[in-house]
């Protein structure tokens, strides 16, 4: 084995130039995959955290006939009484993180030259669950509980309306009675939370005032609940059980990005193999081009005895090598990359993308797991050796005679 090696090792450094742009090949391939692995792997994870942070919570706890994509705000459809549900959820001990009442309805901004539609959403200021916007404020101050006159914007929303901490704009809403209430209010404060789609479209009241405004009496369209512990959800869950109320979970809301998630990684495996056997004709060319090089050389080996199965192995054994020096070369070019997005994160313009139904942040912040580098550096030994097995079996199959009278 140890002069096979040898034998590989010396045939390969006959055209070191050819031999090196071989691995390369094979190399920037297994970079590539590395970076789209890690851009898949840290984009599909980082969506998850934002809808779990900033939409749906680990939990909710609404009534059974709301319908969230109406928005409903009829009585029958909301939670009477959200702060005690709350109290109730948050007595459940140091599990629960956070438990506060929301209350959701749809509406217009309209100043004097613009008008955008949004999503209002009536929030208790006061609770830890407001962290994101809390830490993401940009210019004037969060809202108080007994604000009456203001309301929070996202950055872009406010980018595209051309408002400022201060300004006065109109908010229209839906009621519960199926009116609509339009009055002015104070811009108190703009938040971003470095993602457009939500930024874009999202304004806070104060509970109280949203509730007010929307006519919707002491009640709320969620509980959104916030777990310190996500493996006590079941216990959480079952203790939550009610008439009257539906408890979901973060994989129930956010079913797009769990169904999207295991879709892409499907294809994603096709594409891996596609990228790879296309980086795999270059092993092949420089093999065949070996062999026709060498024909001679091969039929003197035959002659004096090595076997079409040795000679076999001598051809895989350099495959084999490129495909170490590939992976050595892919490993440091897609780690180096990888690193670096990781640390200073990828750009991404998600309004060019058209994607609803997820929250996409505007940077990309790569993720590379152990699993994924080993599964594709395996992969992408499998494919080299594989595309060395034709060129290695054409070497093994020529006949002696005719090998010897071959033109140099």
């Amino acid at each position: 084995m140890t002069q096979m090696l040898k034998l590989a090792l010396r045939n390969l450094g006959r055209n070191r130039r050819r031999s090196f742009f071989s691995a390369l090949a094979m190399g920037v391939a297994l970079a590539l995959l590395l970076l789209m692995a890690s851009v898949l792997k840290g984009e599909y994870g980082n969506a998850i955290d934002l809808a779990i942070r900033l939409q749906s919570g680990h939990l909710q706890i609404r009534s059974e006939s709301y319908d969230e994509v109406k928005n409903s705000l009829k009585w029958e459809n909301l939670i009477e009484n959200p702060e005690q549900v709350a109290a109730k959820v948050a007595s459940l001990g140091p599990v629960v993180a956070a438990a506060t009442p929301r209350l959701y309805a749809s509406g217009f901004v309209t100043t004097r030259d613009n008008s955008d539609p949004v999503r209002v959403v009536g929030i208790d200021p006061l609770s830890p669950a407001n962290q994101p916007y809390l830490e993401g404020m940009q210019q004037g101050q969060f809202l108080t509980p007994d604000d009456r006159e203001g309301l929070l914007l996202g950055s872009t929303l406010a980018h595209r309306l051309g408002l400022a901490s201060g300004d006065r704009v109109s908010l229209s809403v839906n009621t519960s009675d199926g009116a609509v209430d339009e009055q002015p209010f104070t811009v108190r404060g703009i938040y971003s939370t470095g993602t457009a789609a939500f930024d874009g479209s999202t304004v806070f009241l104060p509970l109280a005032k949203a509730q007010a405004f929307t006519r919707a009496g002491d009640r709320a369209s969620t509980i959104f609940v916030m777990l310190s512990d996500t493996n006590q959800t079941a216990k959480v869950i079952a203790a939550l059980q009610a008439p009257g109320y539906k408890v979901l979970t973060w994989q129930e809301l956010n079913e797009l990005i769990v169904q999207t998630e295991g879709l892409a990684g499907g294809y994603m495996s096709f594409f891996y193999l596609i990228v790879l056997g296309i980086a795999g004709t270059v092993i092949i060319n420089t093999q065949i081009m070996s062999v026709y090089e060498r024909t001679r050389e091969i039929g003197i080996l035959a002659a004096i005895g090595m076997r079409g199965r040795q000679l076999m192995s001598i051809f895989l054994a350099e495959s084999g090598l490129l495909a170490v020096g590939g992976i050595l070369l892919g490993l440091a070019i897609g780690g180096a990359v990888v690193m670096y997005f990781t640390r200073y994160g990828l750009p991404l313009k998600v309004e060019n993308f058209g994607v609803t139904g997820m929250l996409l942040a505007n940077k990309i912040y790569t993720q590379l797991t152990i699993k994924d580098a080993v599964t594709l550096t395996l992969m992408t030994f499998v494919v080299t050796l594989l595309a060395g097995l034709y060129p290695a079996v054409m070497a093994s199959r020529m006949e002696p005679v005719a090998a010897l009278r071959a033109e140099k």
